[in-house]
């Protein structure tokens, strides 16, 4: 459903060496209008804001956006790829900031970075916090994904 496009491969060279403040990667992640129909055909999410435009604009919003929890799915991808096991994600939160909106034609561009925010030895597990952001602007905030850090060392 979506294609990333990094910047920096996130991998298993970092798992030796993770500290606090250690970026694990970053990754660029277009959302296109076509990319939201098939969100809602699968969540069942169908409110119009999300492909109508007219809807939208009536309701105050500056175009459609896209789903905010697809927005939340889109940045955790950086960490599942870093990982390289999804179930190794053990808790993942996130506030909502800023709608994303999509414009028609092209794409919005969710821009990903990952850092190590903890590293808890004793119950085996890396938290990594992201900055989520479109055009420049947040988007999602306190993101934080908590990973089993064996999953890390198998890689």
């Amino acid at each position: 459903m979506h294609r990333g496009v990094r910047a920096r491969r996130p991998g298993a060279a970092v798992v030796s060496g993770l500290q606090v403040g250690t970026e694990i990667g970053r990754a660029s992640y277009p959302l296109e209008r076509a990319d939201l129909v098939r969100y809602a055909g699968a969540s069942g999410d169908l409110n119009p804001i999300h492909w109508n435009e007219r809807v939208a604009r009536e309701v105050g919003l500056p175009g459609v956006i896209a789903h905010g929890m697809l927005t939340m799915a889109t940045a955790v991808r950086l960490v599942v790829d870093w990982c390289g096991d999804p179930g190794a994600v053990l808790d993942y939160g996130v506030r909502f900031t800023r709608p994303v909106v999509v414009p028609d034609p092209g794409a919005a561009v969710v821009e990903v970075v990952g850092t190590v925010g903890a590293v808890d030895e004793e119950a085996g597990t890396v938290r990594v916090d992201l900055t989520v952001t479109c055009e420049g602007r947040p988007v999602l905030s306190r993101a934080r994904a908590v990973v089993r850090r064996d999953a890390l060392e198998r890689r």
